[in-house]
């Protein structure tokens, strides 16, 4: 996620440590943590883990992730990307 430089804050403060436990309390997440980009430091990145494909999207369809998301793109500078990967070794 790319954020408006003087964004970066109030996501982290105000979006990001008021969710995240709820997120992490989510049926199914067994691991969701926040990343910055070393050289960028207004882009960020969550990493999550889930016990399955059914429990990502059930929290995509909570109210809790619409509250959240909302707030969030609202900070952008740029349009989010998001991916669903597997570990293969």
């Amino acid at each position: 996620m790319t954020f408006r430089e003087e964004a970066v804050e109030t996501f982290i403060t105000e979006v990001f440590e008021q969710s995240k436990a709820r997120i992490r309390a989510s049926d199914g997440c067994q691991h969701m943590e926040l990343l910055r980009h070393k050289s960028r430091p207004n882009v960020l990145f969550t990493l999550s883990i889930w016990d399955n494909e059914a429990a990502l999207e059930a929290y995509r369809a909570s109210a809790l992730f619409a509250d959240t998301w909302a707030k969030t793109k609202a900070l952008f500078a740029e349009k989010a990307e998001a991916w669903t990967v597997e570990v293969i070794d």
